[in-house]
């Protein structure tokens, strides 16, 4: 794959991923991703930021051959996760004389995780630099982006941040730079939404940190390079604030209609209050898309119905996601229906422990909805209409 220069002795050494679909058997990714790792070539010292993924070694290392890199000096590990650090070992296998550079954290995962002898580390801690002649690494501490080892480096002179995760976006492409903004920010809210979420609190506070330094450019280890900053810095600023839409998420699973019928008038109810309504159907919903509608939305109604005794597991899921994302949600409910009865509301606010949401009433209907049962919607329309009204 190509390699891209950046600035004179900067290049990017990435890994292009266009074919991977789902991240940590878990995330999915319609549009691939990249393992970027970077090059930087001192008058004294050479130093590699962060590795690729081992599936994709072969071209880091075909491309370091091809920059004419005989020696290596630093290889910076700013995170464990194996999709960065994973190549570690085969590189230091190519340049014995290389040193890893890290906290001593992620040094301890390092060292657990891909069996890397401790005598191979160089320890650095907050706002410390290491010198490579005319060019001057610094590193910051960003604990909780998204693994408690997590760090940045800023490159001095030229003013580039490398952030590893944070920041960056699960986007294949062949420009390095971001061209098409709009597109981008899909990717990054959704890279975002389903892998830094449950950190926004962190996240604030490593943002404030990077305040002190001019950045004229933001390298991540995922997606595009930025060359206009202030794009992603003042995104993530509005996804970390307090700030909710007047929007209601609705993941929702029927299974005879009753709970389909429910969800049909209520967001007809909902829509005519002039609020914003995006219904997720959990047997055909990427998941990824509803992790994205969590970001923003003041409040989440699930709606079920009952099997055996409990919530569909569909409806399960999508509780246990939205209590381990931790959006800044304000409002929450349930919804559904039953034959002969059951706990289905119960358990599921019994998941919803991590919400920091004041919970609103629930619905429960037996059997297909009546005109009482549409009235206990309404209710819940003008529930949600009065406390909507409160934030704005």
């Amino acid at each position: 794959m190509a390699i891209k220069k950046i600035r004179d002795d900067i290049y990017s050494v990435r890994a292009i991923d266009w074919g991977r679909r789902l991240f940590d058997e878990l995330i999915p990714l319609p549009d691939g991703t990249s393992y970027n790792a970077y090059l930087i070539r001192g008058s004294e010292k050479i130093a590699l930021i962060d590795t690729v993924d081992p599936a994709k070694e072969n071209v880091l290392i075909n491309n370091l051959k091809r920059l004419g890199i005989s020696n290596i000096d630093y290889i910076i590990a700013h995170h464990a996760e194996q999709d960065h650090s994973g190549s570690i070992p085969k590189i230091l296998e190519i340049y014995p004389n290389a040193k890893v550079v890290t906290n001593l954290k992620c040094k301890n995962m390092l060292m657990d995780l891909l069996l890397i002898s401790e005598d191979r580390f160089i320890e650095v801690k907050d706002w410390e630099t290491i010198s490579l002649g005319n060019k001057t690494l610094q590193f910051v501490m960003t604990p909780w982006v998204h693994w408690p080892e997590t760090m940045v480096t800023y490159l001095k002179e030229d003013k580039i941040l490398f952030p590893c995760d944070f920041l960056g976006s699960h986007y294949a492409s062949s420009d390095l730079y971001v061209t098409d903004e709009a597109k981008v920010y899909e990717s990054a809210k959704r890279y975002y939404a389903e892998i830094m979420m449950p950190f926004r609190l962190n996240i604030r506070k490593n943002l404030e940190k990077l305040k002190e330094l001019e950045i004229k450019i933001i390298a991540p280890s995922h997606g595009q390079i930025y060359d206009n900053p202030g794009f992603i810095l003042d995104a993530y600023r509005d996804w970390i604030s307090d700030d909710v839409k007047n929007e209601v998420i609705i993941p929702y699973v029927s299974m005879h209609g009753s709970t389909e019928k429910m969800v049909e008038y209520f967001m007809d109810s909902l829509m005519e209050k002039g609020i914003t309504v995006k219904p997720f159907n959990l047997t055909v919903t990427d998941i990824g898309e509803l992790a994205i509608a969590l970001v923003d939305a003041a409040t989440v109604v699930i709606a079920s119905p009952t099997v055996l005794v409990g919530p569909h597991p569909s409806a399960v899921y999508a509780a246990f996601l939205a209590n381990a994302l931790r959006p800044k949600t304000k409002f929450a409910s349930v919804i559904g229906s039953y034959g002969w009865g059951g706990k289905m509301i119960d358990q599921i606010v019994g998941m919803l422990g991590n919400l920091k949401v004041e919970l609103l009433s629930t619905v429960m209907v037996k059997g297909f909805p009546k005109k009482e049962d549409f009235k206990a919607l309404d209710d819940l329309v003008e529930e949600i209409f009065k406390k909507h009204k409160t934030l704005t």
